[in-house]
């Protein structure tokens, strides 16, 4: 049921009428149903800077929701808030999450969804609010009065926010009986989640204590899942995404997986009619693509073009070198937005020559991008499913000496970057598990 509130606010009621468990029961239970991390997570109520870092599918959000639970029954009539790093994740992945878990508990609620998110539990004792929040207005919780805050997935917010805003949000746990801030997130290299609870200096402090969380500890994963994870991580990245351990991501060579010995070949493949897999760099004056095909699940990297002057001239010469194969173009997605010609996009342009269009309607982030390459070049069975020919040496110079810069961020500067980035863009779509062969859905998700 959903009613207007005089304030113009809208507020829905929800959940059940009336709590079938009295709190210790519905605790024991919610407890019960957690596994051994979890339950260590769930169990910690002394420790005033929680945090849990925790592989993918290893079940942190079920962690934070059972934690989110606990400490609005040991807080009945105070205020709590949830934190993610930007406003629609709240909406896409802590309300849906967050509803279901209390209504699998029959734990009645109120949710009010404007003018800012909020909730309130209706337990045995009395009333828990709790605020609705992302980083990227952290601002919003200046001013208030709180008794917890859990922040989810707070390695993806920029370190210069956190910084700012967890004093800020430390500040404000100044009511309640239980007062504790609790941190759940996926580790993203040495960011804040290193700083606060890895470090040498974090470890010593003895108000703060890190739990970690290896994805293999949930046992209601799909049987395949882990073994997905390990065809399409490389080894550093699988550190990280599924034992939760912090790794070093962003430091010397971007491509470290690459090996002349492993995966540059001599022999060209046989490619016949095969269709051709072209990765597109778009950039004004110097034009940059690879050329492939996939065989056998594995991307074979035979020709590359580099230094054409604008979109139809790159391609022409690929319809000329190749007239007779069906084309798959991977380009960069900002291509639909620009134009080296006055009258159409670069898309459209590449799209009038016949060649199907692959690109996403906005480009991956560039770790995952950069993911994608090192896992093809040895993923986390130790197995290469990319090779490039002897004869594409801009390629090979990009996978051998493109470089991280002091801030972590692959260099742009070098000009090492442009072939590297037009395979990226081939793999991270061709070879991405979301995605199969010619970008046709799979409906695998493996985050």
């Amino acid at each position: 049921m959903s009613i207007l509130t005089k304030e113009g606010s809208v507020l829905d009621i929800r959940g059940s009428s009336a709590i079938s468990l009295d709190v210790d029961e519905l605790l024991e239970k919610i407890r019960n149903d957690l596994h051994e991390p979890q339950r260590e997570f769930f169990d910690n109520s002394n420790t005033e800077i929680l945090g849990l870092s925790a592989g993918y599918g290893a079940g942190k959000t079920r962690a934070l929701c059972a934690v989110c639970v606990k400490l609005a029954a040991l807080n009945v009539g105070f205020t709590g808030a949830v934190m993610e790093p930007t406003g629609p994740l709240i909406r896409d992945i802590w309300q849906a999450d967050f509803e279901q878990f209390l209504e699998y508990y029959e734990i009645p609620y109120t949710f009010r969804a404007s003018p800012l998110p909020e909730y309130v539990l209706h337990l045995p004792k009395g009333d828990t609010k709790i605020l609705c929040r992302s980083f990227e207005n952290w601002s919003r919780i200046i001013g208030l009065n709180l008794a917890f805050v859990l922040a989810d997935e707070i390695d993806t917010v920029a370190p210069s926010v956190c910084d700012r805003a967890f004093p800020k949000i430390l500040g404000r746990l100044r009511s309640g009986n239980v007062r504790q801030f609790c941190a759940a997130s996926t580790p993203e290299g040495f960011r804040w989640m290193w700083n606060t609870f890895g470090s040498e200096a974090a470890q010593e402090r003895e108000d703060r204590k890190l739990i970690r969380m290896r994805t293999q500890d949930n046992p209601h994963l799909p049987d395949d899942f882990i073994e997905r994870m390990q065809a399409n991580y490389d080894p550093s990245m699988l550190q990280a995404y599924l034992n939760g351990e912090f790794v070093n991501l962003t430091t010397g060579q971007v491509y470290d997986r690459f090996t002349r010995e492993k995966n540059v070949i001599t022999a060209k493949p046989d490619i016949g009619l095969d269709p051709i897999r072209v990765g597109i760099d778009f950039n004004i004056g110097n034009m940059n693509a690879v050329i492939g095909v996939v065989q056998d699940q594995k991307l074979l990297i035979f020709d590359e073009i580099s230094g054409s002057h604008d979109t139809d001239s790159i391609a022409q010469e690929i319809k000329s070198r190749y007239p007779m194969n069906k084309i798959y173009v991977y380009p960069d997605a900002s291509g639909g937005n620009r134009s080296t010609n006055a009258s159409q996009t670069d898309i459209q342009i590449l799209e009038g020559y016949g060649f199907s269009n692959q690109s996403p309607r906005s480009n991956p982030p560039v770790r995952d991008r950069i993911s994608s390459v090192q896992a093809l070049l040895c993923n986390g069975k130790g197995e290469s499913r990319f090779q490039i020919h002897a004869s594409c040496r801009k390629l090979i110079e990009s996978m051998e000496l493109q470089s991280y810069t002091e801030k972590g961020e692959p260099d742009k500067e070098s000009g090492y970057d442009h072939m590297a980035d037009a395979v990226g863009y081939l793999i991270w779509r061709e070879f991405n598990p979301l995605f199969a062969r010619a970008g046709r859905p799979t409906g695998i998700r493996i985050y």
